[in-house]
């Protein structure tokens, strides 16, 4: 199929072009949501615990080391999911299918909306457990910095992937207009071709005599009917 215009992609097929791949909006912000996540989850796994009084490592927010696994797994499958979302978005113009190219897009929204909101939770959740903290918890502000960077970062994230759902829901509603494809357009198969229409004809004015007729001799005696 073509697949022109569908879903904000254009001709399958087509040669692909990383400049202008890198300049869309929503490529960058996948690379933003990816560095965010990386500086959250690299954060909390390098500093976010310290060993205060104890052999034993605490969590850096409040000792609550639900806070640190929390933080350290959202940011953890965003930094994966960032990474296969950008390989989906370079591959996305040679799918040809416009039904697995709406799964695409559908997974994105869900995806990132979904995220989004679990990165609000990390926001709120690492910013609660962060005010708890008392300075005897934390000599010398041991981890501080990591912690302030963990909530910065995923209060940014919280936008970014927000972003990315709202890029999403336009794909999706560039998509949703399928009257120039054909139900064969949408089920992927290849479409048939109809059947050429020849130019139309217009009645010719000349006489043409009928067949078998033209080697007939003018003189022949013609057959009478007898009179009774």
């Amino acid at each position: 199929m073509d697949g022109v215009g569908s879903f904000g992609a254009g001709r399958a097929g087509a040669a692909f072009d990383p400049i202008a791949f890198l300049q869309q909006p929503q490529t960058i912000l996948r690379i933003l949501s990816w560095i965010f996540s990386m500086v959250v989850f690299g954060s909390i796994i390098n500093e976010g615990y310290v060993n205060h009084g104890s052999e034993r490592l605490y969590c850096v927010f409040n000792k609550n080391n639900n806070a640190c696994n929390y933080g350290t797994t959202i940011g953890l499958i965003a930094f994966l999911a960032c990474i296969f979302f950008i390989i989906l978005d370079v591959k996305f113009q040679q799918i040809s299918s416009i039904k697995d190219r709406k799964k695409a897009v559908m997974l994105d929204i869900g995806f990132s909306g979904f995220w989004a909101f679990l990165w609000f939770v990390c926001f709120c959740f690492l910013a609660n457990q962060w005010q708890r903290t008392t300075p005897d918890e934390l000599p010398l502000n041991q981890g501080a910095d990591a912690a302030r960077a963990a909530i910065t970062f995923s209060f940014f994230s919280i936008f970014t992937w927000a972003g990315l759902t709202v890029r999403a829901v336009q794909k999706y509603m560039l998509g949703t207009d399928m009257s120039l494809f054909t139900t064969e357009h949408m089920d992927g198969n290849p479409p048939v071709q109809p059947y050429p229409t020849g130019t139309s004809t217009e009645p010719n004015d000349t006489y043409q005599s009928p067949p078998f007729t033209e080697n007939l001799d003018s003189n022949a005696p013609t057959y009478q009917v007898p009179i009774y």
